[in-house]
């Protein structure tokens, strides 16, 4: 008589609990986009470092990018906010409990346009938050314009040529004080994975603007992201070269190497990994790298800052280690010394 095998013990993290409990919802954005990468890259994150789903907040605020928080994490904490409000948001929250890890999902458009202002302030205030920008350089829910961080040249595909500078969210977040900063591309699944752990374990603001193609608007000869790849080859399908519009983009970067990746239309793009002997902790040395390789037409790739000595906002206000919500009234009521020292000062 046969005997019938015991059923493989599911895998688990260290904490016990399983992959799936670290998914979302079944994506709704166009075949092959960046962004499920970077959701997908949170989900192994978030399950790798043991974390606990509930114990982290999601915020957004509008835009492509801004659906992304749907899918990772279903069982976390969430907050789709109006468009470019995402940080105020985030920032109240955090500050009611900071005991969450915060993730803000937000994209070029939501960040570096309606929401430069806020951006701002959240970089001066070093609030312990993960900031993802998912930059295409397009706004993709309103047919493709060129979004802030849209390079000098770039063509739309109308024939529109872009003729005002980027935003650099990268030098913003160096210069004006966020304690993480990174650039990665979508596509670097290793590298966009080992940047988001980091920023899982940094205790301040970690800024991760991830180069993020899109695969609607990005298509068209004169993008400074792409080109047509078809002009350059005589038989349009080369397996070896081109990546069909439902896959992935997967490549690896060695160390100071410079790689022209090919985008789904056949387009190209061209990234640097930084040297291994590159200091993230000189900030002037992160400025002038960056100014460097755009001034280059290159992509710098990495940690391009980190300064974990900065004091955090919630360093900066004292705040009481336990969620505000849980205080006793002895700890959120004035008393009457308090009030009459108050009224005081105010006559």
């Amino acid at each position: 008589m046969g005997t019938i095998a015991a059923p493989a013990p599911k895998k688990t993290n260290r904490i016990g609990l399983e992959v799936l409990q670290y998914k979302g919802a079944k994506s709704t954005l166009c075949a092959g986009c960046g962004h499920n990468s970077v959701s997908e890259r949170l989900v192994e994150a978030f399950y790798e470092m043991g974390v606990k789903p509930w114990h982290v907040a999601k915020f957004s605020g509008i835009g492509c990018s801004s659906k992304s928080p749907a899918y990772f994490l279903s069982m976390a904490h969430g907050f789709n906010s109006v468009h470019g409000r995402a940080p105020s948001v985030a920032t109240g929250a955090m500050l009611g409990n900071h005991n969450l890890i915060g993730v803000l999902v937000s994209g070029d458009g939501d960040t570096a346009s309606i929401g430069l202002g806020q951006f701002m302030h959240l970089l001066r205030r070093n609030l312990p938050l993960i900031y993802i920008i998912e930059n295409n350089g397009v706004y993709g829910l309103t047919k493709g314009q060129f979004s802030a961080t849209a390079d000098i040249g770039s063509k739309l595909k109308h024939g529109e040529v872009n003729d005002l500078p980027p935003i650099d969210c990268c030098l913003a977040g160096i210069e004006l004080g966020a304690t993480l900063v990174v650039r990665t591309f979508s596509g670097d699944k290793r590298q966009l994975l080992a940047t988001i752990k980091a920023a899982i374990a940094h205790k301040g603001l970690s800024v991760i603007d991830v180069i993020s193609p899109c695969v609607t608007f990005n298509d068209h000869e004169g993008s400074t992201k792409s080109y047509a790849y078809m002009k350059e080859h005589d038989e349009p399908l080369h397996a070896v070269d081109f990546v069909p519009s439902f896959e992935e983009i997967d490549v690896e970067i060695a160390e100071g190497e410079t790689r022209e990746i090919t985008l789904h239309d056949g387009s190209r793009l061209r990234l640097k990994k930084l040297h291994e002997d590159y200091d993230p902790t000189d900030k002037l040395n992160a400025i002038r790298a960056l100014h460097e390789s755009g001034a280059k037409g290159e992509v710098l790739t990495g940690i391009l800052y980190f300064a974990p000595e900065r004091e955090t906002f919630i360093d900066l206000l004292n705040l009481d280690d336990q969620p505000l919500a849980t205080l006793p009234e002895s700890k959120t009521r004035p008393g009457r010394e308090a009030l009459a020292q108050v009224i005081e000062e105010l006559r």
